[in-house]
């Protein structure tokens, strides 16, 4: 099969996909105009809003300056024809939260020391832990919060890492929720927009935590922190 048909065959796959989106009852909206109109409300199109747009100046080149049935004007290049079966892909089956940000979520009781988690951090790495009063969520505790803490209490001689609870640290973190619940059903690019909408705002996303409904009682199953997000292409 030739460039040019693949293309076209990803082309029109595209178009019935933003049609769909609309639910125009019959009637139609220019491929343009309705990339335009889709991506208000999906945050995929409006991802990809520019190479669709470009991708409708070659699709007019192929199909309306054709001079016979077997001659094309322009034949896309491999990279081309690979980029926008990658863009239907995305849009029709985008990768979700869960399974890419599947993991074991390490997370303690309002009840653990600092030391608990200092343990954690040295062998882990980590820097984002939930805390929990037996299965109610209570917040998240970050390296940002105890470098609070510690910057607090720095002149305190009773400084004491396993006395100092986990429920003592959590209100040294910056803004009343630096995290948010979310759907293991939400797809990658939304997630990307939760801290993107942060950027401007005082009170900042430290990460973004997975449950199967997005509900704060549900099991976890994976969390997304904002340097997870930097690696999405």
């Amino acid at each position: 099969m030739k460039n040019s048909e693949r293309y076209i065959i990803a082309f029109n796959q595209i178009d019935k996909f933003l049609s769909n989106e609309l639910g125009q009852n019959g009637h139609y909206v220019g491929f343009t105009q309705a990339v335009n109109k889709v991506a208000k409300n999906n945050r995929i199109v409006n991802r990809f809003k520019e190479d669709l747009q470009e991708f409708a100046v070659l699709r007019n080149a192929i199909v309306h300056e054709r001079t016979d049935p077997e001659y094309v004007i322009a034949e896309p290049h491999d990279s081309t024809v690979e980029k926008i079966e990658k863009i239907l892909s995305e849009l029709t089956e985008p990768k979700k939260v869960i399974p890419t940000f599947s993991q074991e979520v390490k997370s303690f009781k309002v009840t653990d020391s600092l030391a608990d988690v200092l343990n954690m951090i040295k062998y882990t790495h980590y820097s984002q832990f939930p805390v929990y009063d037996d299965e109610e969520f209570k917040g998240l505790l970050t390296a940002n919060g105890i470098t609070n803490w510690l910057a607090e209490t720095v002149d305190d001689d009773l400084l004491s890492r396993e006395e100092t609870t986990l429920e003592d640290m959590l209100s040294y973190e910056e803004g009343t929720e630096n995290y948010k619940f979310v759907s293991r059903d939400i797809s990658i690019y939304e997630a990307e927009d939760i801290f993107k909408d942060q950027v401007n705002k005082e009170d900042r996303i430290d990460a973004v935590l997975i449950t199967h409904h997005g509900k704060p009682d549900e099991s976890l199953l994976g969390i997304i922190s904002a340097w997870d997000i930097i690696d999405i292409p």
